[in-house]
């Protein structure tokens, strides 16, 4: 008798922590700004994005690009269903990160912005470090004393950077994982990224004037065939098109 109890209990037991665990991720990510970027499969280099304040649709869709080689498995906030054979982020792979990734920063050319967001000014010394061997790795920093090997300036020659947004991804710095993810301006029309998600100017401008850290912006990035497990995650983007 009671050995016919444990093996019904403990599942049940089992069963209502999962759903418990479910409804406490649902709950964290429920009011929040959301943008959401959907690819047609891994290998795209193009993809389309909404974004959302609740359950409201706040934007036209954009059409933004993505990675020159499409999207790998990135490490950010939430684990996703990862299927055989779908790639993982690498560094220097060309591909953008999928996933669900927290936004922390807006960044820009301008000293002075006025966000509500914490606001990066990419000074000549701004840096974004994707030197692997660096103690520094994947992190945005002024020139250290012990100049990294490999790195970026957040002020460019060009416009890409001239208004961007930091995407949490690789938070720890794992070595290899990638580094220095943002969303910024274009290059031009259509012209794929080495790993970040870009988009016209006007479109940047809209979203960065938007954004507020007290509503816990987030990035969701993903292929198409993730749909149904994001629509389970958050079911306030149930109205959206490219989820469905």
């Amino acid at each position: 008798f009671n050995l016919i109890h444990i093996r019904v209990i403990v599942p049940y037991f089992m069963i209502k922590t999962f759903l418990i665990l479910i409804s406490i991720q649902t709950f964290l990510f429920a009011s929040q700004q959301v943008i959401l970027v959907v690819s047609s499969d891994f290998n795209t280099s193009g993809a389309s994005m909404e974004c959302y304040e609740d359950d409201k649709k706040v934007f036209e869709t954009f059409h933004v690009n993505i990675g020159k080689n499409g999207l790998g498995w990135g490490l950010g906030e939430l684990i996703l269903t990862k299927k055989s054979g779908e790639p993982f982020k690498k560094e220097g792979d060309k591909k953008a990160p999928a996933g669900v990734f927290k936004l922390t920063n807006i960044f820009g050319y301008k000293e002075k912005r006025n966000f509500h967001m914490p606001y990066l000014f990419a000074s000549k010394n701004l840096i974004c470090v994707d030197d692997v061997v660096s103690e520094y790795y994947n992190q945005i920093i002024q020139m250290p004393d012990n100049k990294p090997k490999s790195f970026e300036y957040m002020k460019r020659g060009d416009n890409q950077y001239e208004l961007g947004i930091v995407v949490a991804h690789n938070k720890s710095g794992i070595k290899q994982k990638g580094s220095c993810i943002f969303m910024h301006v274009e290059k031009f029309d259509n012209a794929p990224t080495v790993g970040c998600t870009s988009m016209k100017l006007e479109e940047l401008k809209q979203i960065t004037s938007w954004l507020d850290e007290t509503k816990n912006p987030i990035l969701i990035q993903i292929p198409k065939s993730s749909s149904k497990e994001i629509l389970t995650l958050f079911p306030q983007l149930r109205a959206s098109k490219l989820l469905n």
